[in-house]
């Protein structure tokens, strides 16, 4: 007898709103809430809305001026330390019923459960079974759930997403029969896991406009397009999904890298941005020193304002592999002022380490001292050592002093908001 896999997607509902509506002893389907900086400007970003909000046609995401004035609502400033602190507790509710091996956090407010052996211990079908995870959530925190179940991971996203959202159980169910029969001719294609506005728009030169058009276009003209990605655009076409909760937990990746990016709260110089580049480049190589990592390249991105060119970037190979502060630092700078195509206007800034090792290569240079690397590792790890016990602000270079500079404040930051 073959058993049939069961896979819930639980998300929960308006995540960030439903917490400060909570420790406010608000019921957020009765009051009007959202989460944005305030002291950001009416161009402050929501980054959730109560429910209740949300049924008077609000959406996450828009900007404060956008929110129709005729609608009295409360502003709560993000505390990403509190949010973290509730997913955590949730997910330890989670492991009262289930093991660790068996859930994927997909997100601070989304995971996926291998549902398929807890449903003959309990004795419970898919949807009890669901309740029984999203009422314990319920009655401890206080926050809602959304779950979509399918007979695989996809189906269960899908489900979640399109289905579950909009029904009064806020639940919803996918194996591969009802999907084609009901979402295959489902639009537009973005709803669906994966598929963003630019694929939308490669689909459409081929006259795709839904997942069964999909399926009706030749594997050949699909890999020509996408490459790689053409197999799981025609796997989740037929509602296929080969990857299990196994090969999640079990999955090494070929390729490491470190990221980060920034969104400017004003249009900056070339001069300022290199600033708050050699900033982030900083803190990136302090964070791969810290985990004993080397880097053998690196990206850069650059986005300008609206009314400019609409960005710049490109990448770099390193002479070998390394981790020093220093060599980092003057590599970014180098491809910065290669790839720079205006001095002005500069709105966002994204680095990447790329091709992380975990050994490094030795070269002499007549131009390098012995001990020069050795001596930076150190002071580096020193460094490392007094920020882990006093705070990332406890040292501090005299760049970080300047105008433009972003650092202070984001080491007071989680995620890139307010903690």
């Amino acid at each position: 007898m073959v058993i049939t896999a069961v896979y819930l997607c639980i998300d929960l509902k308006s995540f960030y709103a439903s917490v400060e509506c909570i420790d406010r002893g608000y019921d957020p389907f009765k009051v009007n809430l959202v989460v944005a900086d305030p002291t950001r400007g009416d161009g402050a970003i929501t980054l959730a809305s109560s429910p209740a909000i949300k049924s008077l046609g609000v959406k996450n995401r828009c900007r404060l001026f956008e929110i129709p004035k005729d609608i009295e609502y409360e502003i709560a400033m993000p505390r990403m330390k509190r949010y973290m602190e509730v997913s955590a507790q949730i997910y330890s509710i989670y492991l009262e019923y289930i093991s660790p091996d068996d859930i994927h956090v997909y997100s601070v407010d989304e995971v996926f459960i291998d549902a398929t052996p807890y449903l003959k211990m309990y004795g419970m079908k898919p949807a009890s079974f669901a309740r029984l995870l999203t009422g314990a959530v319920k009655r401890h925190t206080g926050i809602c759930a959304t779950v979509g179940i399918g007979t695989n991971m996809y189906l269960a996203k899908v489900a979640m997403d399109i289905i579950a959202k909009h029904t009064p159980s806020h639940m919803g169910y996918l194996n591969e029969e009802i999907y084609r029969r009901q979402l295959w001719h489902h639009r537009p294609m973005t709803d669906f896991w994966n598929v963003g506005h630019g694929t939308a728009a490669r689909l459409e030169k081929f006259h795709a406009y839904d997942m069964y058009d999909v399926t009706q276009l030749k594997r050949e003209l699909l890999f020509k397009e996408f490459g790689v990605k053409a197999e799981f655009l025609i796997d989740h076409a037929w509602g296929n999904e080969p990857c299990t909760m196994t090969d999640i937990h079990s999955y090494i990746g070929k390729n490491r890298s470190l990221s980060n990016s920034q969104i400017l709260f004003r249009d900056y110089s070339a001069e300022e941005a290199l600033l708050v580049l050699k900033e982030m480049s900083d803190e990136l190589s302090l964070e791969m020193m810290e985990n004993q990592l080397y880097a053998k390249g690196i990206t850069l991105f650059i986005r300008y304002s609206k009314n400019k060119i609409r960005s710049d970037g490109g990448r770099k190979r390193l002479d070998h592999a390394t981790c020093s502060r220093k060599k980092i630092r003057a590599a970014f700078e180098e491809l910065f002022w290669e790839k720079i195509t205006d001095r002005t206007g500069i709105r966002q800034i994204g680095i990447s380490l790329i091709d992380l090792t975990y050994a490094p290569e030795t070269q002499i240079s007549f131009f390098d001292a012995a001990d020069d690397d050795s001596r930076e590792e150190t002071a580096d790890m020193s460094i490392i050592d007094i920020r882990h016990r006093f705070g990332k602000n406890s040292v501090m270079k005299a760049m970080d002093l300047c105008e433009a500079a972003t650092g202070i404040e984001r080491n007071m930051m989680v995620g890139g908001h307010n903690g």
